[in-house]
Formats: structure tokens, C-alpha cells, sequence
């Protein structure tokens, strides 16, 4: 089937419901077992999708949504949880041991950087943030204790775009385990498996959802880890909640007709805010300007509504006197929402391994459903505004 059908398809099982279209909302902790042998059995399956051992392990909701994103990704199960930032620890925690080396994307999202510094270094795994265009050049920061390697392509303030094939390919020789933050992308806009991820994550509070009203994570495997990573989801103690999987669910129905209008309108504020002279450059993978936009067109199949914008040197009140009045564009950090968004951001201190420096301050930018026009008039009173205050 095509992924459009897979969309509205995918995890959806009438017949074994009544006949209810929408696979209904199991609110449940414990499950009950007619016998000794039931329940022996049962808990030989605990971590397999489908199964319902306990309430933690997932219900029938939660394996219908489960079901539907894996097939969207290209993979063999994914297990959901509740927050993108608990998908990334699951995942990384399902790989890592004391004395375990990781290799991380440099321009990675800051709550992931601040799990490895925080969390991981305590119990002794040692964190190398790496450029994220160094693609095969990887080889040459891995070592013998090196077991994951991370990537997030595009980065979610600096939209960076890594060679993912030419990473997968040298860590796997290398027997490390190949992670991907998807989020930006969202199941439809890349294929992490076919580009060599063994690990991919979600944050579904984002896109998948696509209404702002949700916290949620997932993350889909291959066959050879997915034990691994759904053991860790458990041990995490963060399942999905039923309603919460519910409205995912309901978003997943439309990801592909939002997706589409996200990316119209990104791109005609994207070309937009390239011609204005108060921009430097705008950090959009999808403008054939951009340094990433060679490998984005190999790899990706479209772009979303998130990307970001050099302005030219200004000060710091002008850009307070644009953003503090703008009508469409609320002030919030995060995206995936119908609703446009726009931040200040200040990636320089966020990177280690590599430089971040521009002359004039950043913006990122969430671009949602409304009309271009309107958008577009939003932001041309903020930059008179932006101007009038210089």
C-alpha cells in the first residue's frame, strides 16, 4: 500500500472490535487470567506487542498505535511512551552500560544533551559529542568501548543534515548500535530503516499528535533490538496513557494532509523571509541554498514547518519589540502543533564539539496551518516593529 493508505490503515482492526472503525480506549491496569497456564504463558510474552500481561506493558490501544507508526517507519515494532524526551531515554538506556562510550550529535536537542551530562555521566558512560557533518569520518571517534551512536538530522535549532547512510555504515562495522531522532521528518518524510538506523525516535507530542495538547514518545526497532528497548520502556516506568494514545491515534489519521500544508507554508515563509534584508540566512535543509539540501533531497521525501533564521545584526530590544506583539506567531518551545510558533534561540553554547557563532540573533520558527498571507502580513508588522525599535 501506499503511505497515505497506511496512514489511515495501519493498526486499525474493525473486525476484532465490534466493528468499530477506531480502535476504542482501553483504560485498564490490571488484566485478570482464567488460569495458572493462562497466566504462565502470558508472562513468557509480556514484551510482545499485543500481548496484555499488566497495564504498564500497553493495552490493546496502545498496540494498535504501535502497530500503525511501526508501519509507517518501516520497522519491525515500536513501544510507546510518555514523553519524547522518556523515547530517548529508553532508547539509550537500553544499549548503555558502565563504562559504555556514546558518540552524540553535536546539534543534537538540548533535553538529550542534558541527559547525557546529567544523568548518564553519573553512572559512567562517557558522552563525545561529534560534528554532525562528519559522516563516514565517524570511524575516527570510535572506540572499542564505543556502543551507540546518535543522530538527529535534521539538528532542531541549527538544521544540520547528517549523511546517515555513510554513519550507519561505519558504526555497524564497528558493532555499535545506530539511534535517530525522527521527529522532524515524522514517519513519512524519512525512513530511518532504509537508510540504516537500527533505532527510531519520536516525539509523537509533536507531529504524529499534531495538536499541542499531548505528551507523547515513540520508538520503533528492528527485529534483532526490539526486546531490548521495550525491556528498557518498561524498566523506564512511563507507559502512554490510553486517552493520550487515543487522540495520537486520531492525529496519525491526518499526519499526511497536515504534513503537506506545514511544508507548503514553511516553504513560502522560508522564500519569503530570504528576501527580506533584515535575515542573514535562514536554516531551512529544503531551500537548494542550504549546505544540507544535496543530502536532504537524496534522503528525505519532504520537509516539515520547523527551521530557523540568522537575522542581520540587531539589538536585542528591536527583536523583544517583534516578538512580544506578533498576533499568529506565539512565543512556545514547542512544534508539530497546527499553530504557528516562533522563539528566540541561542544555539552557540549548546555546542562543544564544533562552533556555533553568528553576528545577529536567531529565530526558530514553527510555521503551522493558518493562510500564507496572513502569516506573512504577521510577520511584516514584526519586523516594522523590529525596525522601529533599532
Amino acid at each position: 500500500m501506499k503511505q497515505d493508505t497506511v496512514v489511515v490503515s495501519a493498526g486499525r482492526d474493525p473486525h476484532a472490535n465490534h466493528g468499530v472503525v477506531n480502535p476504542p480506549v482501553y483504560h485498564a491496569s490490571t488484566i485478570t487470567f482464567p488460569t495458572v497456564a493462562a497466566i504462565e504463558e502470558a508472562a513468557k510474552h509480556r514484551y510482545d506487542s499485543g500481548q496484555t500481561f499488566y497495564g504498564r506493558y500497553g493495552t490493546p490501544t496502545t498496540f494498535a498505535f504501535e502497530e500503525a507508526v511501526a508501519a509507517l517507519e518501516g520497522g519491525h515494532r515500536s513501544v510507546s511512551v510518555g514523553s519524547g524526551k522518556a523515547a530517548i531515554v529508553a532508547a539509550l538506556t537500553a544499549f548503555l552500560d558502565t563504562g559504555d562510550h556514546l558518540l552524540m550529535v553535536d546539534s543534537v536537542y538540548g533535553p538529550t544533551r542534558a541527559f547525557c551530562h546529567k544523568f548518564l555521566k553519573r553512572y559512567g558512560v562517557e558522552t563525545t559529542f561529534y560534528d554532525p557533518l562528519i559522516g563516514a569520518g565517524i570511524a575516527d571517534l570510535i572506540r572499542p568501548q564505543t556502543k551507540v551512536v546518535f543522530t538527529e538530522s535534521p539538528g532542531s535549532q541549527t538544521f544540520e543534515i547528517q549523511d546517515i547512510p555513510a554513519i550507519a555504515e561505519v558504526a555497524h562495522k564497528a558493532g555499535c548500535t545506530v539511534i535517530m531522532d525522527n521527529t522532524w521528518a515524522s514517519p513519512l518524510y524519512f525512513k530511518p530503516f532504509d537508510h540504516g538506523v537500527d533505532v527510531s525516535i519520536q516525539a509523537a507530542t509533536k507531529y504524529i499528535v499534531g495538536h499541542s495538547d499531548v505528551m507523547m514518545g515513540v520508538v520503533t526497532t528492528t527485529d534483532a533490538v526490539h526486546d531490548k528497548v521495550r525491556a528498557a520502556a518498561f524498566e523506564l516506568g512511563a507507559p502512554s496513557g490510553p486517552d493520550d494514545v487515543y487522540l495520537a491515534q486520531r492525529g496519525l489519521r491526518t499526519l499526511s494532509v497536515r504534513l503537506e500544508r506545514h511544508m507548503k507554508n514553511g516553504m513560502a515563509i522560508a522564500d519569503w523571509l530570504q528576501a527580506r534584508p533584515e535575515v542573514e540566512r535562514v536554516l531551512h535543509p529544503a531551500l537548494p541554498g542550504d549546505p544540507g539540501h544535496a543530502l536532504w533531497k537524496r534522503d528525505f521525501l519532504g520537509a516539515c514547518g520547523l527551521f530557523g533564521a540568522i537575522l542581520k545584526p540587531t539589538p536585542k530590544k528591536a527583536v523583544a519589540a517583534m516578538l512580544d506583539d506578533m498576533n499568529l506567531f506565539a512565543m512556545g518551545y514547542s512544534w508539530g502543533g497546527y499553530e504557528s510558533l516562533m522563539v528566540p534561540t541561542d544555539p552557540g553554547p549548546l555546542r562543544t564539539a564544533t562552533k556555533w557563532q553568528t553576528d545577529g540573533p536567531c529565530l526558530r520558527l514553527h510555521v503551522g496551518l493558518e493562510d500564507v498571507e496572513d502569516l506573512i502580513a504577521d510577520l511584516d508588522a514584526g519586523f516594522q516593529r523590529l525596525n522601529g525599535a533599532r
